[in-house]
């Protein structure tokens, strides 16, 4: 484990977690407009509206990202999301995402944790069925990255990203 001591609720990753999506989305999509969102609180779709982002399939369903990625250039709009957990990963979160991913399917999605892989881990690293982590449209498969966050230097443990970069 990377954390001895871990947060007392999960919002307080929330602010972090923005914070490097933010410079990770700069430094890769760097000629976009890059907008980061704590956006839990509110539904996808009323989220995407209030910054000019029109997906037909998210209007009306229930759907709350943590935090929340756009990079626009032009009309080309792509989405990134976060959902963070501050407890050990199940089976249940990684399908969470996973659903999110399936309807929405975002350029990039992570399921970060500021404990320990939990269940995932056996999936993931013993039994290597990466295949869980599919999402995306037609012959373009992506993979959802899970990873353990890191309290002091406030960004995702390298050593711990699924699928290996």
């Amino acid at each position: 484990m990377v954390n001895k001591i871990n947060v007392n609720r999960e919002y307080e990753l929330y602010e972090d977690m923005r914070l490097w999506l933010h410079t990770y989305l700069q430094d890769k999509y760097n000629t976009y407009e890059i907008i980061t969102i704590d956006a839990h609180a509110e539904r996808l779709d009323r989220v995407l509206v209030k910054q000019g982002v029109f997906n037909e399939i998210a209007t009306g369903v229930d759907i709350q990202i943590d935090i929340l990625g756009i990079a626009k250039k032009d009309n080309l709009v792509k989405l990134f999301f976060i959902e963070a957990k501050k407890t050990n990963l199940t089976l249940r979160d990684l399908g969470q995402l996973w659903a999110y991913c399936k309807l929405i399917d975002p350029e990039e999605a992570f399921l970060i944790t500021s404990t320990e892989l939990g269940s995932l881990n056996k999936l993931l690293n013993i039994f290597k069925r990466e295949d869980l982590l599919d999402y995306g449209k037609g012959k373009i498969v992506k993979k959802m990255k899970i990873a353990i966050w890191n309290l002091s230097t406030n960004s995702p443990n390298m050593l711990t990203i699924i699928p290996k970069l």
